[in-house]
């Protein structure tokens, strides 16, 4: 019996073993507080980062005298992605931490290394990220605070992410105390792109419209008549720059962003259902992402102030999002209603070229239905040939979303402006979330932003 018993524990052990090392030893190494990663970097020198094509993001430099400094070619525009390796970990130097400091060179070369006391050479990682897509994204967004995410919506990609105002890596140790001084409150390390939260303004119409169609199925026989402005009780929404769109479908109120027409529909809208659609839409949700965010929120109750409602209808109010979340939605629709989750890491190769690991697109699950899917695209497709996102028609090649004007304070004429969307060539589509920091309209700030990007994916490569 007590033979039958050690031999099952020490099944045990040697199945967690196995576990831990395939499963939770890269994690535990990753971890922050793990003295071990010290020790590895006694060890390893750091490998290099790559974008998609092998372009150096981040590499080590080795002086005469061994000293090791940690480049970065781009300076400023991967500098939120790619992060920093210095005063601690960021970006995708955290996340491939362990793969960066684990060195698969040949074993023979590793044993006369360490013989010769050494380093050995770390492997590389080669990300999901596009060197010309960043860098066109960088460069619209000019100097704007604000963030760009752009994803692959088949695989989910994220092929750019940039965040502004931003920081030199290259510079992290010289300029830290200048950077957190309490004063700069523009917060340069802070990602915009994955931790900011914005009120989402008319990108949210969406999600106001998702749900309208499953609380009405009758939704195509929608009418209404826009005035310019809506009053209930002592609360009165205006339409961007006070505009009477007259009578309007469900398409044209869309197309044309009425804030009337859909603070209609929030007034109409079952709250707990309201809720719980967005909910399903990752609001309120931990999201499947591998590096630091902020979860967005909806906080509509039942019973709600008819006020709330209204402002809640047409993304104002408390609800909160971020631009990648926004994305993610977006990316869902593009796919016919399915989540792919959001990576950044597509291989790992030693630094000498061969293979060591590939990451592999993964399914979160489906958002909505495809026929959903499709009804929402042909309405943000209905944005672009006839509504506030005009700007982006006659490029050559099919692009739906939706823009939006967000109001963040009492001041009215104070606002964010947002873009969401996506392409449809029939081949590797992208979406695109443009979010511009006090800026004005998304029409005029977000989409021409957009616009650069589209253009640079779908006729720049060419």
């Amino acid at each position: 019996m007590i033979t039958y018993l050690f031999t099952g524990l020490f099944t045990l052990l040697i199945g967690y073993f196995v576990y831990f090392n395939a499963v939770l030893r890269p994690e535990v190494i990753n971890n922050p507080y793990n003295s071990r990663q010290e020790n590895f970097a006694k060890r390893v020198v750091r490998g290099k980062i790559l974008a998609s094509d092998g372009t150096v993001l981040a590499e080590t430099k080795t002086g005469e005298d061994g000293t090791e400094t940690r480049s970065y070619p781009y300076g400023n525009v991967f500098a939120h992605v790619t992060g920093y390796a210095t005063r601690g970990r960021t970006g995708i130097e955290s996340l491939a931490n362990f793969e960066l400091l684990t060195s698969n060179a040949f074993f023979g070369e590793q044993i006369a290394k360490e013989l010769k006391e050494e380093k050995n050479i770390g492997d590389n990682v080669v990300t999901t990220l596009d060197t010309k897509l960043q860098e066109t994204a960088y460069n619209a967004l000019g100097n704007h605070k604000g963030a760009v995410v752009v994803l692959e919506a088949e695989t989910g990609k994220v092929l750019a992410m940039v965040s502004k105002p931003d920081f030199d890596p290259n510079r992290v140790n010289e300029d830290w105390d200048a950077l957190n001084q309490s004063e700069n409150s523009d917060g340069v390390f802070y990602n915009r792109a994955m931790q900011g939260q914005y009120p989402p303004g008319s990108t949210f119409k969406v999600v106001t419209l998702l749900d309208y169609m499953r609380e009405n199925p009758d939704y195509e026989d929608f009418q209404f008549h826009c005035s310019g402005s809506l009053t209930e009780g002592n609360y009165t929404i205006s339409c961007y720059g006070k505009n009477a769109h007259g009578n309007e479908d469900l398409r044209k109120a869309f197309a044309k962003s009425c804030n009337t027409a859909f603070s209609s529909i929030g007034l109409s809208l079952d709250e707990g259902t309201f809720k719980s659609n967005c909910e399903g839409l990752l609001f309120n949700s931990e999201l499947p992402l591998q590096l630091p965010y902020s979860k967005s929120s909806f906080s509509l109750e039942s019973g709600a102030a008819p006020a709330e409602q209204m402002m809640t209808g047409i993304g104002q109010g408390e609800t909160l999002v971020s631009p990648m979340h926004m994305a993610m939605i977006m990316g869902a629709i593009a796919n016919e209603g399915v989540l792919m989750k959001p990576y950044f890491l597509e291989r790992v190769e030693t630094y000498t070229g061969d293979l060591v690991k590939t990451f592999r697109p993964a399914v979160y699950g489906s958002l909505m239905t495809k026929q959903e899917a499709e009804i929402l695209t042909e309405y943000m497709r209905a944005v672009v040939t006839e509504g506030t996102g005009s700007k982006l028609d006659n490029m050559g090649f099919f692009i739906a979303g939706k823009t939006g004007t967000a109001e963040y304070s009492s001041d009215k004429s104070k606002s964010h402006a947002w873009f969401a969307g996506f392409s449809d060539t029939g081949e590797s589509d992208i979406v695109v979330c443009v979010l511009v920091e006090e800026a004005g309209s998304g029409s005029e700030f977000a989409v021409p932003v957009a616009r650069e990007i589209f253009w640079a994916w779908n006729v720049g490569r060419e």
